[in-house]
């Protein structure tokens, strides 16, 4: 049976979670409604991440990886997953496990539907610093984009592949996937999903990043909406 659907998986710095992360992604693929593989995109990890992603790869059949040279950032990671991917859907989850694989499922029950399925991440269990920044960077891009979504910032997406190959990544981005997909013509759906305390590893993102860094990214993004080049064919030669 062929793969319908991969996981990417960025890795910064996340030894302390990578074996958990291993058990967590090897238990979904045993119950996920497609067939699953697993993408780790190592984003120029520091520590030992390399050598426990590509000791996760040998034993585990489903799991496969690519690893950049430098520290690219997240955009760049997911940006390469999408060019990596090679089945019909593709999703995305952060190597904290602050969102549960097995919610992919709930995801992949509407992706028929829609062409973007992201998670809402309920009852967040993040400082009272981190939820406020993202609420109040959540409302300063739907005030830009108009995408309708409370949560860009959940980790937890299903994407059909030709949809996530055409989104022109760049750095900050990943925070726009659902504005991207609506550039597309595409449809768009939130869904709830389970949220949890980090246990490992440190966070990558500050307040800047959370907040000011997005302010910015909205202006980005409103000058790719002018210019973005959408099209269909409706005949071509045989």
């Amino acid at each position: 049976m062929s793969y319908q659907f991969s996981i990417i998986v960025p890795v910064y710095n996340e030894e302390d979670n990578l074996i958990r992360v291993e058990q967590a992604l090897l238990d979904y693929t045993k119950i996920a409604s497609r067939k699953t593989k697993i993408l780790f995109v190592n984003d120029g990890s520091k520590d030992k991440s390399q050598e426990l992603i590509e000791a996760i790869c040998n034993r585990q059949p489903d799991f496969t990886y690519i690893s950049f040279k430098e520290n690219r950032g997240l955009s760049a990671a997911i940006k390469a997953g999408f060019d990596y991917a090679d089945t019909e859907l593709v999703g995305y989850i952060d190597s904290d496990l602050q969102t549960a694989p097995e919610d992919f499922n709930l995801l992949l029950e509407h992706i028929g539907a829609y062409d973007l399925v992201t998670g809402v991440r309920a009852n967040r269990k993040d400082s009272f610093v981190k939820n406020m920044s993202s609420t109040i960077a959540n409302g300063i891009r739907r005030a830009f984009t108009h995408d309708g979504m409370d949560d860009t910032g959940c980790p937890l997406k299903v994407i059909k592949t030709d949809y996530a190959k055409r989104i022109p990544m760049f750095k900050g981005l990943h925070r726009f996937l659902p504005a991207m997909i609506l550039l597309q013509e595409g449809k768009v759906i939130q869904i709830p999903v389970q949220h949890f305390p980090r246990i490992a590893g440190t966070a990558k993102f500050g307040l800047w990043n959370r907040l000011f860094g997005p302010l910015m990214d909205c202006f980005a993004y409103l000058w790719m909406k002018k210019k973005y080049i959408n099209y269909s064919v409706a005949k071509k030669s045989s």
